[in-house]
């Protein structure tokens, strides 16, 4: 086998042109293309981290919200309980008050109504009484009518 130098030349020439040919029309749009991929990939990993940064940011937003929320409603279930214990020993208070007043007047009542009976009681023995002795008179009975007689009007007092 004969090594020809001219065959080798233009083979080495027609790979050159070749290699220039794709390089300038077929190589430098393809790398272009996979560049732009390149760039379009890196762009979309930067942009889903980011977008993992803020929902994890947002996340944790979220959760402190959340524990300022639970926080709020325990203190105001706690008020709320404080402010009907107070309500409720307060309206005992008032219903005690209330009760006491409603007893002393009742006392105040009954201590009249007693004053008013002892009252009449008195002016209808007087009355009685009178009675009695103008009977007494009339009649100038011995011991023992008058003893009946005042059994009688003692009986009138006791059923009035």
């Amino acid at each position: 086998m004969d090594f020809l130098w001219t065959s080798t030349l233009i083979t080495i020439l027609a790979f050159l042109l070749l290699y220039w040919g794709l390089n300038k029309w077929a190589f430098g749009p393809l790398f272009g293309v996979m560049e732009k991929r390149r760039q379009l990939v890196l762009e979309q990993m930067n942009t889903a981290e980011s977008s993992r940064k803020q929902a994890e940011q947002a996340m944790s937003e979220q959760k402190a919200a959340l524990e300022q929320a639970r926080r709020e409603a325990y203190e105001i279930i706690e008020q709320a309980r404080t402010t009907s214990t107070k309500q409720a020993d307060d309206i005992v208070q008032s219903a005690k008050s209330e009760a006491t007043r409603l007893k002393d007047d009742a006392v105040k009542d009954i201590e009249t109504e007693k004053n008013k009976a002892i009252s009449a009681l008195r002016t209808e023995v007087g009355n009685i009484s009178v009675q009695i002795a103008s009977k007494i008179i009339e009649k100038q009975v011995d011991e023992k009518a008058q003893e009946q007689l005042v059994d009688q009007y003692l009986k009138e007092v006791g059923s009035k």
